[in-house]
Order: structure tokens, then C-alpha cells, then sequence
């Protein structure tokens, strides 16, 4: 079942004097998430005055929120949007939607097991199955065939002494 918030980050700092928060944006380019317009910290929604890209990080601004002081309130909080608030590119996926689907043998159809974790390295995730065995499987296309949210499946191309 596919999370109705998405944990995406946390405020690690304020930037300049004005109110601007420093996001530190996880799983995915915080490009993709200029367009939210509306954060959700401790459980309260905030409107986004403003979003920009600044290094690695995503700057934000609340029309609440207008100086150093007010901002620092929000340093180490988590932030999270709603899912249908982004829109991610075909083949991008936040690991909290993966997490729980069953994988199945592209060829056979049969059962693998289940998604437990996805792990981010430099050059791709790595996705976690534990079935009657645990393995890993690159997340690359030589190896998962489809994801399917809908029909809460992954699709794997089990190549010999994957298992």
C-alpha cells in the first residue's frame, strides 16, 4: 500500500538572516520537489513561500516564518510532503513506497519474497529481499523488470547465483 506521507529530509541549518531553512533532501534530486507546496513537520502543515536548489540542498521559506530566530526553531526536524503532492519521473520511486512488495521471478512468476529494505549507494540502490533466503538485487534494469505499485509487486530477472 503506497504511504500517504513521505518522509523527505530534515532542516539541518537556517541560510542568510531572513527565515530561509536549509532542507537536506534524501532518496531523491531536490529538484523534483520545488513544486510542493506545502511541508508537513511534527504533524503540522506549513505553506511553502518559497523553494530553491542551492548545492545538494533545498532552500525553503513559511510565511510564518521571517527571521534567524523563527527558523532555528525548525534545525533537526524532520519534514515530509504528501505523496500525491510530487511528481516523479517514469522509473523513480521513494524507498518508503518500495518497502513491503512482493517480488516475484520475471520468467516464472514465482515468489521470491519480499522488499525489507532498500539501500542507497554512489552508483545505485540496492534492494533487499527476504523470502526463504535473503539477497540483494541491484537496482538497475539488467535486473528488475518492472515495479508495479498498483499491483504491490517488483518483477526480477533472477540471474544464476543471484539466489
Amino acid at each position: 500500500m503506497r504511504p500517504d506521507y513521505i518522509e523527505i529530509g530534515t532542516i539541518v541549518n537556517t541560510h542568510g538572516v531572513r527565515g530561509e531553512m536549509k532542507l537536506a533532501v534524501r532518496d531523491v534530486e531536490p529538484a523534483l520537489l520545488r513544486p510542493v507546496k506545502t511541508l508537513y513537520i511534527d504533524g503540522s502543515a506549513y505553506p511553502v513561500a518559497s523553494a530553491r536548489v542551492h548545492k545538494d540542498c533545498l532552500l525553503v521559506t513559511f510565511p510564518s516564518v521571517t527571521d534567524l530566530d523563527a527558523a532555528l526553531r525548525f534545525k533537526g526536524k524532520a519534514v515530509s510532503i504528501r505523496r500525491e503532492d510530487v511528481r516523479l519521473p517514469d522509473g523513480v520511486y521513494f524507498p518508503a513506497e518500495l518497502i513491503g512488495l512482493s517480488a516475484m521471478d520475471a520468467e516464472s512468476g514465482a515468489a521470491l519474497g519480499t522488499l525489507m529494505q532498500v539501500l542507497p549507494y554512489p552508483a545505485h540502490d540496492v534492494y533487499v529481499i527476504r523470502g526463504e533466503k535473503e539477497f540483494m538485487v541491484p537496482a538497475v534494469p539488467a535486473f528488475i523488470q518492472e515495479i508495479n505499485l498498483e499491483k504491490e509487486t517488483i518483477q526480477i530477472h533472477v540471474w544464476e547465483g543471484l539466489l
